[in-house]
């Protein structure tokens, strides 16, 4: 990966951290610990093979934060059992983008008066996100694991539809092929909020205009 799309991937990792801790954080209300998914590629008998670690690759790069916001989002983090430094580190990065795309898509509805998303659509925002962020991840750091990249990644059709979530919409879109697009700064109406009141506000405004 040339320096020019790492920095295209920071900036988004960087974005992440942004509208989690301005607009998520203070209105999520995680229950529950992490629950135990399905075993990493590290941490699974038919593998036995030993893909780049959480601890070895990934620990002192931009996309620690991942795993540190997926800390804090309790039962909507589904991760490896085993927890540990040892874990495959795209199931981890996977992992961590798929609790943050369904905390990120139950707290907007609940912030603008929406009904609860259906369980299908939450296991498209989460596979949707988990997709996306591994493939890239993987390109970065050529850190291919079964589950996760070409040859054994979830087969997805159509990603799930987003228009009334801003957030968790901006989070799929950048995501989807963030390499392809121009390598410029990015620029949303989101800049120019400071809250889910805000963006509410404005959604309201964008029905009566209709």
């Amino acid at each position: 990966m040339r320096p020019s799309d790492e920095a295209v991937v920071h900036q988004l990792i960087g974005r992440i951290a942004y509208f989690h801790t301005l607009f998520i954080e203070p209105a999520l209300s995680p229950r529950g610990r992490p629950g135990a998914g399905r075993a990493c590629c590290n941490h699974r008998e038919e593998m036995r093979r030993a893909w780049p670690a959480v601890g070895g690759l990934r620990a002192a790069t931009a996309w620690a934060v991942l795993d540190e916001l997926g800390a804090t989002l309790g039962e909507h983090l589904v991760a490896c059992p085993a927890r540990e430094n040892t874990c495959c580190a795209t199931c981890r990065v996977a992992d961590s983008a798929a609790a943050l795309a369904q905390a990120w898509a139950l707290t907007e509805h609940q912030a603008y008066d929406r009904p609860p998303p259906s369980a299908t659509l939450l296991r498209a925002y989460r596979a949707a996100a988990a997709v996306y962020l591994a493939r890239v991840f993987s390109q970065q750091y050529e850190a291919t694991c079964r589950t996760w990249t070409a040859g054994g990644a979830a087969v997805m059709g159509s990603p799930p539809d987003s228009s009334e979530l801003p957030l968790t919409g901006e989070l799929l879109g950048l995501w989807e092929n963030p390499l392809a697009a121009p390598r410029s700064p990015v620029v949303s109406w989101l800049n120019h909020c400071t809250e889910l009141s805000d963006i509410h506000r404005l959604l309201q405004q964008r029905e009566v205009t209709k």
